[in-house]
């Protein structure tokens, strides 16, 4: 290990538990560039580090339809030559410097994160090497036709396997007809070229449309400068360019059958149900840790699992976005045994609507979520992650700080109604991938 990554990565460990309580009580300070971009702002001098993450309206959910896969692509290769370095160089400069920087898209959004050392000259080079990335990048003829074959034959290797087969379902499922419900394919990445890259690039990476999270050994003023610095050169504004989504159409309860000589049955049940700025969503996470997602203390593995032996692994989870993200229920079992198990998790579902969780119950998801909490946040990059979502999905400053608290807050009955209001067994789609 080089001294400059040491000095990346044992003082995170050290520092941990003083971290977290140093930014429990370091206030979330937000402002908009004049290129209008909103910027949240941690700052905190615990360790050596400036951690950055600029995140545009620029996931997969705005492919054009034709063109499904693009935003992936293009964020892929924005860090992979840019300004006056190509591929190898970036990576070599990095290095150098003992920078980190990656880049990748997600359903809404798009995404550079560039972790440095605070040095001065480290970090001045750094933050070049992001400001190229996001303002200049090369999207090389090879290095394109090398990424596209890559994911080409990727995908269809993936495809070959029943639980990405059973996933793509249940989107395409409860999303008709909607961006989140869209499939990337094999042919519409081979159909891809350079310039479509290159034109989303264009439309979609503007400071309008941009949010910036920083966190770590700056100042105000610093800050302010870097978040102009990132964002002052980047491709103008296209106001016909959307940005935003439509809300979802309701499902309807179905069952959608996939064949697949799988030995197992793969099970998804779910439909839309909240959006990220929801006030319930809270809620329905705390709620959900009893339902399924607290591992072996949830109902639905009590159910399913211990007193069936249906299924090693059944789970639930919410997913907010932009707007209404999935509500999704998971197991795989014995072809023979599916019905029998879509049976129990649907009872567990209809019983816990009706009653929410128990008082004992409530108080362990609480201990569980409120209590652990500091680990979601005992670095500079996890801290940055939720800084970032919270600044792309426009969340209140106070958010992290009253995270617990709110969680404290909830009460069985809050829990039952949110449930109530976003989970309803009529519109519940099944994906059943099994062999006929």
């Amino acid at each position: 290990m080089t001294r400059t990554n040491q000095w990346l990565t044992w003082p995170i460990v050290l520092a941990a538990a003083l971290l977290s309580a140093q930014v429990l009580a370091a206030p979330v300070q937000s402002w908009t560039t004049p290129q209008g971009t909103r910027v949240y702002f941690i700052e905190t001098h615990a360790l050596p580090i400036v951690d950055v993450q600029i995140s545009f309206l620029a996931g997969a959910a705005f492919d054009p339809p034709a063109l499904t896969g693009v935003a992936s692509m293009t964020a892929s290769l924005l860090d992979q030559g840019a300004g006056e370095r190509n591929e190898k160089e970036v990576a070599e400069t990095l290095a150098d410097i003992g920078a980190q920087m990656s880049s990748g898209a997600g359903m809404d959004s798009a995404s550079v994160s560039l972790r440095t050392l605070s040095d001065p000259e480290r970090r001045a080079t750094a933050v070049a090497l992001m400001v190229d990335a996001l303002t200049r990048p090369h999207f090389d003829g090879a290095v394109f036709k090398r990424d596209q074959a890559r994911s080409v034959a990727g995908l269809k290797e993936a495809l070959t396997k029943p639980q990405v087969l059973s996933q793509r379902a249940y989107m395409a499922a409860i999303y008709p007809d909607h961006p989140y419900g869209r499939l990337t394919t094999p042919e519409s990445l081979a159909q891809m070229n350079r310039s479509d890259v290159e034109r989303f690039w264009r439309q979609h990476y503007s400071a309008a449309r941009a949010s910036v999270a920083l966190v770590g050994d700056l100042t105000r003023a610093e800050a302010e400068a870097l978040a102009i610095r990132l964002t002052e050169a980047l491709p103008a504004d296209q106001a016909d360019v959307p940005r935003t989504l439509p809300k979802p159409a309701p499902t309807v309860a179905k069952t959608v059958r996939v064949d697949h000589p799988a030995s197992q049955a793969h099970l998804l049940v779910g439909m839309p149900s909240v959006a990220r700025d929801d006030a319930e969503q809270i809620a329905l996470q705390v709620g959900n840790y009893t339902l399924g997602g607290g591992g072996f203390v949830s109902l639905l593995t009590k159910s399913v699992r211990e007193d069936r032996g249906y299924a090693y692994s059944v789970y639930s989870y919410f997913d907010p976005k932009l707007v209404e993200g999935p509500f999704t229920i998971g197991l795989e079992t014995k072809r023979s045994q599916a019905d029998d198990a879509l049976k129990v998790v649907n009872t567990v579902l209809g019983d816990f609507l009706q009653r929410g969780p128990t008082a004992a119950q409530l108080k362990a998801a609480q201990d569980n979520i409120a209590g652990g909490f500091a680990l979601r946040i005992d670095s500079n990059s996890k801290l940055a992650a939720n800084l970032g979502v919270m600044a792309f999905y426009g969340l209140p400053t106070d958010w992290l700080e009253k995270y617990p608290e709110r969680v404290r807050a909830l009460t069985p009955e809050a829990i039952r109604e949110a449930f109530q209001k976003h989970v309803k067994p009529e519109q519940l789609v099944t994906v059943r991938t099994a062999a006929d």
